[in-house]
């Protein structure tokens, strides 16, 4: 029985990680983008504009201890239309004298607010490879969706970039 009980909680320890991502991906917590948010975003893009509600959007940047990048929204704070497509950019300067592959991981709070905030396009739907004294902007498109709850008038959209080891070490062993 004791042993039984050891399978089925190792089992559930290993499949929980899936179990969460999966959970993510449907609701778009923690800024991830799944069949549901893709379906938002064609909702959101063919939805009318309220032009009659302004919502502030926060940007945030933080970069891991082990990317040695300069990482930073070009612009803080932007005031929007629910309904209207929006572009901001990020700047990325890597400090270093090798080149770096890394990946910046979204995430919007408040957590309901996740639903509703799409991005069309992002830097963070792929890794970024910057050469020692490289400098690029990065843009990020996005529209807030008309059925953001009309008690949100404030969005955060946070970027906190890791460097990929695996892909800067190949780069490194690369002749």
């Amino acid at each position: 029985m004791l042993t039984l009980l050891a399978v089925a909680m190792f089992g559930f320890g290993y499949l929980l990680v899936p179990l969460y991502d999966k959970f993510c991906e449907i609701t778009g917590i923690g800024g991830r983008t799944g069949e549901a948010v893709t379906a938002n975003v064609e909702q959101a893009l063919s939805a009318e504009p309220d032009f009659s509600r302004l919502v502030t959007v926060h940007f945030d940047a933080t970069v891991n201890s082990s990317l040695p990048w300069r990482f930073e929204p070009t612009e803080r704070m932007m005031e929007v239309h629910p309904g209207m497509l929006y572009e901001t950019t990020y700047v990325a300067y890597n400090r270093s004298d090798q080149p770096v592959v890394a990946q910046a991981v979204p995430s919007v709070s408040p957590g309901q607010a996740s639903l509703y905030f799409n991005k069309t396009e992002c830097f963070c739907f792929t890794e970024q490879l910057l050469e020692p004294g490289e400098s690029r902007d990065m843009p990020v498109r996005f529209i807030v969706d008309p059925n953001l709850p009309a008690g949100t008038s404030l969005v955060t959209l946070s970027y906190i970039i890791y460097k990929n080891d695996e892909a800067t070490a190949v780069l490194a062993a690369a002749p």
